[in-house]
């Protein structure tokens, strides 16, 4: 048995163990199943339930500041006569977003569900489903405040313990313990951390409420410890595929969170735009939660391990094509605002012109744009797989055309080398047969220090 397959059988070995370690039995499991279906049940009745309360409280007008009728998600008389503009009313707006922010809690349930029904007895599974299925309480302040007050301090109970198995996956995905081990203090860290800022906010003993600067701290460094575990593990622990499931939740959670982060960033350096009522603002809703409606579907694909070894050509077309959209609306930008003062003066419509034209400049660059992007996130980010299709096409090509053996022999020994970079190399060449006096066979023999390519 070669060195690559017995590091290869010693990562199936550690799957193995690892699946093993995350499985659960006897009253454990049916304790945690218990706990898992009644969190996402409650979650999933207070969220209906609120709906027609939801409903009364977005057709009252709010009076107060901009910022805190945003947080209770009711409107001002001037969202209202935006709505009107454009030929809506507040019926319309109530319903629009209650569906929208059905489809997102949608989203997450039923990926909770399916991972309860395929995983009930994998503990990292019943901790993701505990973490999707509570999610809309735990990340819903506007539905949630028009509440009753009676049902707050559940409301209270659910998203700290959502928010509490959210982290503790992070601390143990995938491999279902912690490592390192110092991340179970931080835990505890996050756990005291939470019952301050969930159950007692604003109360004098509080010192995260006294210190905004201490809570901002722990805030950052919690997030922090959570991405520095998760390069640790791809780095030092996890198996080949452990890697790819670490990429599908990274992916998932970066590409849904961080387009939520971006576009509220926006909003904040343009808000005439994103004012509540406005058109912007009615479209702003379904593009953020199809950014988070990404996280589901990849922690789903994590736990499952299914289609794993798809990522990686994802997250190559995701960083090819943000890259591309990024390069192509900075040029539109820079062409329409170069034309409109270089035609100013010379034609009336100079507007149109330079939208036109920077249209038609932006057509003829896609193209060739998008070729390169391609190529120099190939060559960065996927170095030794680029540069082996390319070594191996240049020795497709020479293999057609050579016909000295020992240049041939050089030439595959160098392919070899450069695109498996083994520990050493040699060529063993098998002698001539009398039957066969004109076929030669080479047989390559690699001897590779132990590695796991992913």
């Amino acid at each position: 048995m070669s060195l690559r397959d017995a590091s290869l059988k010693d990562s199936v070995k550690r799957d193995t163990q690892y699946e093993a370690i995350t499985r659960l039995y006897g009253y454990r499991l049916v304790l945690v199943q218990l706990v898992c279906l009644t969190l996402c049940v409650l979650s999933v009745g207070l969220f209906v339930a609120d709906i027609p309360s939801f409903v009364a409280h977005l057709h009252l007008l709010c009076m107060g500041t901009a910022a805190a009728c945003y947080t209770h998600g009711q409107l001002t008389p001037g969202d209202v006569r935006r709505l009107y503009e454009l030929g809506l009313s507040k019926d319309f707006f109530a319903i629009y977003l209650i569906v929208i922010m059905s489809i997102l809690a949608l989203g997450y349930w039923l990926v909770a569900a399916f991972l309860f029904w395929r995983k009930s007895n994998n503990r990292l599974a019943l901790l993701a489903a505990v973490s999707l299925g509570t999610f809309p309480i735990v990340f819903n302040s506007p539905l949630i405040n028009a509440l009753p007050s009676p049902w707050w301090f559940l409301v209270l109970c659910i998203r700290f313990l959502g928010t509490l198995c959210l982290g503790l996956f992070f601390y143990l995905f995938p491999s279902g313990h912690f490592v390192p081990r110092w991340t179970r203090w931080v835990l505890v860290v996050g756990l005291i951390y939470g019952v301050f800022n969930t159950f007692f906010p604003f109360s004098p003993f509080n010192p995260l409420s006294t210190y905004q600067v201490l809570n901002d701290l722990i805030l950052l460094g919690l997030i922090g410890s959570i991405v520095v575990v998760q390069i640790y593990r791809y780095r030092r622990v996890s198996s080949p595929t452990q890697r790819q499931q670490t990429k599908w939740v990274v992916y998932g959670a970066s590409v849904g969170w961080g387009g939520y982060i971006v576009i509220s960033t926006i909003s904040l350096v343009f808000p005439s735009l994103f004012q509540t009522g406005s058109l912007v603002s009615l479209i702003e809703g379904p593009v953020v939660y199809g950014f988070m409606l990404l996280v589901p579907l990849a922690f789903g694909f994590a736990i499952l391990r299914s289609r794993l070894w798809d990522i990686d050509l994802i997250i190559n077309q995701t960083l090819v094509y943000s890259t591309l959209t990024a390069i192509l609306a900075l040029v539109y930008t820079g062409l329409v605002i170069a034309l409109q003062f270089l035609l100013r003066g010379l034609i009336s419509q100079t507007s149109d012109i330079a939208i036109v034209g920077s249209t038609l400049a932006i057509a003829a660059l896609f193209q060739p744009l998008r070729k390169g992007t391609q190529q120099v996130i190939d060559r960065r980010f996927y170095r030794r797989r680029y540069d082996a299709v390319r070594i191996l096409e240049a020795f497709s090509a020479t293999l057609r055309h050579e016909v000295d053996l020992s240049q041939l022999s050089e030439d595959l020994v160098a392919v070899v080398q450069e695109t498996t970079q083994p520990a050493h190399v040699s060529l063993w060449l098998r002698p001539l047969e009398p039957s066969r006096q004109r076929n030669t066979r080479f047989l390559p023999q690699i001897d590779e220090e132990e590695r796991v390519l992913s």
